[in-house]
């Protein structure tokens, strides 16, 4: 673990891995440490903001954490995801995997995600499944729109577009449940460490 000064009010965590960072992000829901005013976990880091005169106690306590579990401490519940298997690169991706298009939607809807972090835009969640068998680049050309609701696929990661916005992921289809809305009590859908099943339905 190292810890790095992020401007005043923030300390950056650097992990090894991220199944380490899944363990200080479970660690610090179920045992938050006093003055901590929130953490924002990525793919190996977590940023840790407090009051700056808070930093330098709050940088010992977390260099005496003792990591809990990633399962500790959940308290978000599991999410179905209805997903209409339309996407433009549907067939592109079977061919990049050498799958029939049937098989690279029973792949995605057949095991369970995991939210791994928040980012690029308000909404937006990079899922990773617990089977490592849908793995593809990104498109070498971004498109300049993608649609709100569009489901897709780069690297490692799976995810839903909360809005629409250029991006450059391989689209397997579409999902009309929004995955950000300013009007619920929680906006996002997709946030760290829920845990989604998609679902293919018809059209």
């Amino acid at each position: 673990m190292r810890l790095l000064p992020c401007g005043d009010g923030a300390i950056l965590v650097e992990l090894p891995d991220a199944d380490t960072r899944r363990r200080l992000d479970a660690t610090l829901r179920r045992t938050p440490i006093d003055g901590v005013l929130e953490h924002v976990p990525a793919a190996t880091t977590v940023l840790v903001r407090a009051e700056p005169g808070d930093l330098v106690r709050v940088a010992g306590e977390l260099r005496q954490l003792r990591l809990l579990n990633a399962d500790s401490g959940r308290s978000v519940d599991d999410l179905t995801i209805p997903v209409i298997y339309d996407g433009a690169d549907l067939a592109e991706v079977a061919a990049l995997l050498d799958l029939t298009v049937a098989e690279v939607i029973a792949r995605h809807t057949g095991q369970i995600w995991t939210v791994e972090f928040a980012g690029f835009a308000p909404g937006f969640g990079y899922l990773i499944g617990d089977d490592d068998n849908l793995t593809v680049p990104r498109r070498e050309t971004p498109r300049t729109r993608i649609p709100a609701g569009s489901v897709g696929l780069a690297d490692q990661f799976s995810g839903v577009y909360p809005k629409a916005s250029p991006g450059g992921w391989q689209l397997l289809g579409h999902t009309e449940l929004a995955m950000w809305d300013v009007d619920r009590d929680d906006p996002a859908l997709l946030i760290p460490g829920r845990r989604v099943r998609f679902e293919a339905v018809s059209a």
